[in-house]
């Protein structure tokens, strides 16, 4: 039975935990997507994670649709990425970068044209743009030519993010994304080799990931997957087909990590009373699984012992214990994150909050 303290081999790291900090969008880049000195000093405050994963990382200036966040399409991100990573590194941690595109959940108002999507559908709810919440737009049905550019795309930033210092990257394939968006039958509605059955329906993400390990290596590539209940208006009829496919699929390419984001029905994001597919998924992958979603010192456990996970990837805990490695440790009360600086800018409900040992002080 494995423990949250045990190490863990993942592809070409050796993790010192199996406590994973999940993706989080915080939105601290600026306009221009360039990383800086403030990310720097958040991450590292976070690196005895046994793994930390970069909040979702642009691929390009068409696929990146939230005001201030990351790129690793240009130089400057690239040289700003290097900051971040040397401070991870030499606080001891491992850091990989999740690659996004967000296809028709990108607003014009951010720079990149009309946003692309599987099919020409529209996103319900609104956009985060730089002058508040805006209507998303209809998406225009990918091209072939589209396609193939976006995974050159990929591919491109994969490069980009092991020479801004990565350890490796995840390709972001949940959440109502761009490869969520070709994945799931109620957004593709295609009728060529990318949608249809199945196998089409996973073309897209097979691709990408084939081409990010032709630029970083199997051992260096990661993906994550939403695979229970609708996200941002994207869902599928049969989910658990879909997904067990593409458990298959991702265990054929021999990538080194899967994380599943699998919300309950109480989740403080995009709640579903749909049943997870990772029970279904463990038995067909055979890289390290981690699990996502609202678990917290006992439910991480006992996910653990199930056998069904090798990891617990934590999100918004993360956020308000930059400790949270030593509390779930210690088994301490963890603080609460403070919503409304989620997405603010400055080291406001950023870096500020204070660890165990500095909050018994005070």
């Amino acid at each position: 039975m494995a423990d949250l303290f045990e190490p863990l081999t993942v592809g070409s790291l050796t993790l010192p935990n199996r406590i994973v900090m999940a993706p989080l969008t915080r939105g601290r880049a600026g306009r221009e997507g360039i990383p800086n000195a403030l990310m720097a000093e958040y991450y590292a405050q976070r690196a005895a994670a046994g793994l930390l994963i970069s909040e979702a990382t642009g691929i390009s200036r068409e696929g990146l649709g939230w005001p201030n966040a990351p790129g690793l399409w240009t130089p400057a991100q690239v040289d700003g990425w290097k900051i971040v990573t040397d401070a991870v590194h030499a606080a001891g941690g491992r850091i990989i970068a999740q690659l996004w595109h967000m296809g028709r959940l990108v607003h014009s108002d951010l720079g990149g044209g009309q946003p692309v999507s599987a099919s020409a559908t529209t996103a319900p709810h609104k956009a985060h743009t730089y002058e508040g919440k805006k209507p998303y737009e209809e998406a225009r049905a990918a091209t072939l030519d589209d396609i193939a550019r976006i995974t050159d795309d990929y591919a491109g930033a994969a490069r980009n993010a092991i020479a801004g210092g990565f350890d490796g990257v995840q390709l972001h394939a949940a959440n109502g994304y761009l490869v969520d968006q070709f994945l799931r039958d109620g957004t593709n509605l295609r009728t060529d080799d990318y949608g249809g059955s199945v196998e089409n329906r996973t073309r897209l993400l097979r691709e990408a990931t084939e081409a990010i390990i032709a630029e970083v290596g199997r051992e260096r590539t990661h993906v994550r997957l939403s695979p229970n209940g609708e996200s941002q208006g994207c869902d599928d009829s049969d989910p658990q087909a879909l997904f067990t496919h593409a458990g298959q699929v991702l265990s054929e390419l021999g990538i080194a990590s899967l994380e599943l984001r699998e919300p309950g029905p109480q989740s403080t994001f995009a709640a579903t009373d749909v049943e997870p597919v990772s029970h279904l998924i463990r038995p067909l992958f055979k890289g390290a699984l981690f699990l996502n979603s609202d678990y917290v010192h006992d439910s991480a456990r006992e996910r653990l012992a199930e056998g069904v996970a090798d990891g617990i990837s934590f999100g918004r805990p993360f956020i308000a214990n930059p400790d949270l490695v030593s509390r779930l440790a210690r088994n301490a009360p963890l603080q609460v994150p403070n919503v409304a600086t989620f997405y603010s800018s400055g080291p406001e409900g950023y870096t500020d909050y204070p660890t165990l040992p500095e909050q018994q002080a005070a």
